[in-house]
């Protein structure tokens, strides 16, 4: 009962300064507001790269050429890529804990069937045995042939989304679409796969020969490639795979003993966690620079707070003078500044939400490829307005204190 007397007196307390109310809890409102949209974008950016790498499979392994940037993340300091499709077919020749290897090529671009156009959220030149490392099949048609390969054949594959979003109710085998205004004859369609685990569409892909993407899209004579993907025999040889095709690799590139090679062997797995440490620091960079403004509202709240108990000297007397104890004093200024920090946190937090979920959406309306998944968390609400409160208590403790510890007799006595 004595709490909720307490809490009637400090909301009628805050209810005859609401002006004064408002401008004390907006330090606290921003400073929320900022965590949240931090943390927020921060979850978005990490499922994005996560959900790319999980999509590829569990027990893919992906060979990066040292200078290779993939999320951000740099996999070496070499100047030149030095894979090549050689390279592929080796490793799905010699290594015996490898099923399949595939040189990947990636390109960007529109594509073009009569009247309509699409943007595919990813177009890839790829090996013959794209489809085994990724444990994919072909729904209808066929896939690349090595001497589609070998002539880099203006041919494709494509998945599900494509075939709705271009040819609808037509049959696409045998049509042509035209990718940069090269027209390409559509030789197979994918199975459906669905979203990976962002929700990001893996049927909205185009599929190409990697020969085909680099000589005729990307207008390179160079046969390197980006990445090549490979693929273990099972979960338990994934270490014996990547030992065997750096072994390999190290031999083919005469990488002498003690030198630093100029790929990298990465699985998935791996990738992934290194992804999770750099985007997790990152996010917590952010959070904390966003953080110093709850501070700020925070010692703006002890400060209403000190020049609030002066201007209510009498009133502290009045009820020191009628038996309130020291603690009611206390609790009662406790409780206002934990009420208003409180207020603030949810208050922030709504508008964390509103700014990441604008933010993601307005990143969205200028990508035409992967979509940033929108992240609400309501366990990082529930952790907003926890903190918000121990703000209140933190810097609310002392002016409270100050009250409560006040002569009746001076305080009385004050004009």
């Amino acid at each position: 009962m004595a709490i909720l007397i307490t809490l009637r007196i400090a909301l009628r307390a805050l209810a005859k300064n609401k002006l004064r109310a408002g401008l004390t809890v907006l330090g606290v409102v921003i400073g929320i507001a900022a965590v949240t949209t931090m943390v927020s974008i921060g979850q978005s950016a990490n499922d994005l790269v996560l959900g790319e790498f999980h999509a590829l499979g569990t027990n893919v392994i992906v060979v990066f050429p040292s200078s290779a940037r993939q999320g951000g993340v740099h996999f070496g300091s070499g100047s030149r890529p030095t894979l090549t499709p050689g390279d592929a077919d080796a490793i799905a020749t010699h290594c015996d804990a490898v099923l399949a290897a595939s040189p990947i090529v990636g390109s960007r671009a529109q594509l073009v069937y009569g009247n309509s156009n699409w943007s595919p959220r990813e177009l890839v030149g790829v090996g013959t045995n794209y489809l085994v490392v990724r444990n994919w099949e072909v729904h209808r048609g066929g896939f690349f042939t090595d001497r589609d390969i070998a002539s880099a054949a203006k041919v494709c594959v494509i998945g599900q989304t494509i075939v709705g979003k271009l040819f609808q109710t037509t049959n696409p085998i045998g049509q042509t679409i035209r990718i940069k205004n090269i027209p390409f004859e559509v030789i197979g369609v994918l199975e459906a796969k669905g979203a990976n685990l962002v929700g990001d569409d893996q049927d909205n892909i185009v599929m190409a020969p990697y020969t085909t993407v680099r000589k005729r899209l990307q207008g390179s004579n160079f046969s390197n490639v980006d990445v090549v993907l490979a693929s273990a025999r099972s979960t338990e040889l994934m270490g014996e795979a990547e030992q065997q095709i750096r072994q390999l690799l190290l031999e083919r590139h005469r990488i002498p003993p003690g030198q630093r090679a100029d790929f990298e062997v990465k699985n998935t797995t791996e990738i992934a966690n290194v992804l999770r440490t750099i985007t997790g620091t990152m996010t917590a960079l952010l959070a904390s620079i966003a953080g110093i403004s709850l501070l700020v509202g925070g010692v703006g709240i002890m400060n209403i707070m000190l020049v609030s108990v002066t201007e209510r000297t009498r009133e502290i007397g009045i009820r020191l003078a009628v038996g309130a104890r020291s603690s009611d004093i206390l609790w009662q200024f406790l409780v206002e500044a934990i009420l208003l920090s409180a207020i603030g946190g949810l208050v922030g937090f709504l508008l964390g939400w509103g700014a990441s979920t604008g933010i993601t959406m307005l990143i969205n309306s200028f990508t035409s490829g992967t979509k940033w998944p929108i992240v609400v968390s309501f366990k990082a609400a529930l952790i907003a307005i926890l903190f918000s409160t121990g703000v209140g208590i933190f810097f609310g403790f002392f002016p409270a204190l100050r009250a409560s510890r006040m002569d009746p007799i001076e305080a009385l006595r004050y004009e």
